[in-house]
């Protein structure tokens, strides 16, 4: 049976992407070898979400928080570069974030019950 996910970000600075996973976000993470991290994620949820006819379907990594203003500014004061503003969604509220290499990643506060944090 599944006993988890592991999930894979490819990026030009790959080396860039692990320190930052390691030193900014403060993930743990194990040396599967010559250096190279495997990372333990916070509790994870799977969405699945239609696509239109002619789209076979793509793949997004949203990290969550609980509060992402305060989020936000932890990360800022790290010198993490949020080049767009925090929007209301109708799931919650979203913001991207750059990573070392260019890309950027999505940071959300859900605005539902969330799988791992079953409302009361």
């Amino acid at each position: 049976m599944i006993s988890g996910v592991h999930a894979l970000i490819f990026n030009k600075d790959a080396d860039g992407v692990r320190a930052f996973f390691r030193d900014v976000l403060g993930f743990g993470s194990v040396d599967a070898g010559g250096g190279w991290l495997i990372f333990a994620l916070p509790p994870a949820e799977l969405g699945v979400h239609p696509t239109d006819d002619d789209q076979p379907g793509f793949h997004e990594l949203y990290l969550m928080c609980d509060n992402i203003q305060q989020t936000v500014g932890e990360l800022k004061a790290k010198g993490v570069e949020f080049p767009s503003p925090i929007e209301d969604q109708r799931f919650g509220l979203v913001t991207r974030f750059k990573i070392p290499g260019g890309a950027e990643l999505a940071l959300y506060q859900p605005q539902h019950p969330t799988a791992i944090q079953p409302k009361a």
